[in-house]
């Protein structure tokens, strides 16, 4: 049985619902990352600002001096240089930082990202178990 022209003609598209349903989603994930790109931007700011505080600085007070300068310049509020933990390794001194960022969706549902940065060179900071 083979259907007429007419009937096949109307069955091409998406529907109301559907297109209701994709617009929905398409709206979830935009808010979603409206929401989470700040704070991924700030990080990166982090990170490069703990890796010019270790080269601008040969003692802990200098680099959180200098992490406090570019703090302030580069809108960084999620860490301060007491946040730093400012370690000895065999290049010097190595900074690392760990933090949580916690991001207000709707009602009570949240999103908790959890960013580390290091200074280190071939190495991950390892998060301390608490």
């Amino acid at each position: 049985m083979e259907l007429r022209p007419e009937i096949r003609n109307r069955q091409k598209g998406l529907s109301f619902f559907g297109f209701l349903f994709v617009i929905v989603i398409v709206a979830l994930a935009a808010i979603l990352g409206m929401k989470v790109v700040p704070t991924v931007v700030e990080y990166a700011a982090i990170k490069k600002a703990i890796q010019t505080a270790k080269t601008s600085g040969t003692t802990p007070r200098e680099i959180q001096g200098s992490f406090e300068k570019q703090r302030d310049t580069a809108y960084i509020e999620s860490v301060t240089s007491k946040d730093l933990e400012i370690v000895k390794s065999d290049d010097g001194l190595d900074v690392n930082v760990a933090y949580q960022k916690k991001i207000e969706l709707f009602g009570p549902v949240s999103l908790t990202i959890d960013y580390e940065a290091t200074t280190a060179k071939g190495q991950k900071r390892m998060a301390a178990a608490q």
